[in-house]
């Protein structure tokens, strides 16, 4: 189900205030990527956020482990979509070796890059010392970094945190070690492990990081709407942005950091995407209780910001069915 002519109009010109981002092979569209969530960042999520103007996307973050043992979620995480474009597979696994071992077979998927996590703060991730545990002890990775590389003949990643916590940041030296391994560019979300998702990401040491640095890197953290893309833009060291949140609630938000105009979309224009989603749901998932589950989510997020929207959300989750919750939001965004 194509977009009306209106909002694709609308869509197209905003793309032209787009400034490339190249990075050694990659060329990406637009400096502002979406950044890898878990739970959200599936196939048709990804699809969407591509039409709508995002440079490039990233996958959910996956089990290198998983691959291993040739897990059924694991691999229809793993699959691609044949219309994604400068889309990354994000791998994790507490070794460099488990890593390097699924590569090959991550690569049947086509990705455009692999990315690393080293982020991620949860406690299922990091008690097997995979995620954000991998930077309690930076000696440990230029080896790391080095199996992996010699691995991966494709673009290669990591997103990183500041440090494990306040009293250990580390990031300058973990970015100088990937940069010295031949990592192709690095992603800094601003804040420790410690810090979780609370507190302000730390951007003096992201900019820090951004120019003492050679490699390219993008900034992550507290970029939730327009405006702070916006205002990020004007001030940063970063080659690119990694957005998170932020398009879960400001859906066109790729398209409207460049644009110093008034926003040109309205509730049908939502309306219109949110049927799209619908569409990519329908041709890339087989279980119709999960497309159901993440249509209302994403749904509901996209209708943060709008009058009323608490009571429209109430409706969505008690909707019994999938034709009762369209009725919802037809009559919700049909109002002006």
């Amino acid at each position: 189900m194509p977009l009306s002519q209106q909002l694709t109009k609308k869509i197209e010109e905003l793309k032209i205030s787009s400034p490339k981002l190249n990075i050694g092979t990659l060329s990406f569209p637009s400096p502002l990527l979406l950044a890898p969530l878990a739970g959200v960042t599936d196939a048709p999520f990804r699809l969407l956020m591509q039409d709508l103007g995002s440079g490039g996307t990233v996958t959910e973050l996956i089990s290198s482990q998983g691959i291993k043992y040739n897990n059924k979620h694991t691999e229809d995480m793993l699959r691609l979509d044949p219309r994604e474009k400068n889309v990354g597979i994000q791998l994790f696994a507490p070794d460099a070796k488990t890593i390097a071992q699924s590569i090959p077979h991550v690569l049947e998927n086509k990705p455009t890059f692999i990315d690393i996590n080293m982020g991620c703060p949860v406690r299922k991730v990091v008690s097997k010392g995979a995620g954000s545990a991998l930077l309690q002890d930076s000696s440990k990775l230029p080896a790391f970094f080095r199996e992996i590389r010699k691995a991966c003949p494709i673009p290669l990643s990591i997103k990183i945190r500041l440090g494990w916590s306040e009293a250990s940041i580390n990031v300058l030296e973990v970015v100088r070690m990937a940069q010295d391994e031949g990592i192709d560019f690095v992603t800094i979300h601003g804040r420790t492990r410690d810090q979780f998702y609370t507190g302000r990401a730390n951007w003096d040491l992201i900019e820090k990081a951004a120019q003492a640095s050679s490699i390219p890197l993008l900034g992550n953290g507290d970029l939730h709407t327009t405006q702070q893309v916006k205002d990020r833009l004007t001030q940063t060291h970063c080659d690119g942005l990694m957005l998170g949140r932020g398009p879960l609630h400001e859906p066109f938000i790729f398209l409207e950091s460049f644009s110093v105009a008034q926003s040109p979309f309205d509730k049908k224009d939502y309306l219109e995407i949110m049927k799209l989603y619908h569409q990519y749901q329908i041709e890339c998932l087989t279980s119709e209780k999960l497309l159901f589950t993440q249509i209302k989510k994403i749904v509901s997020s996209f209708s943060h910001g709008f009058a009323e929207s608490a009571k429209f959300r109430t409706r969505l989750f008690t909707s019994e069915s999938l034709e009762q919750m369209w009725q919802h939001v037809e009559e919700f965004f049909s109002i002006p």
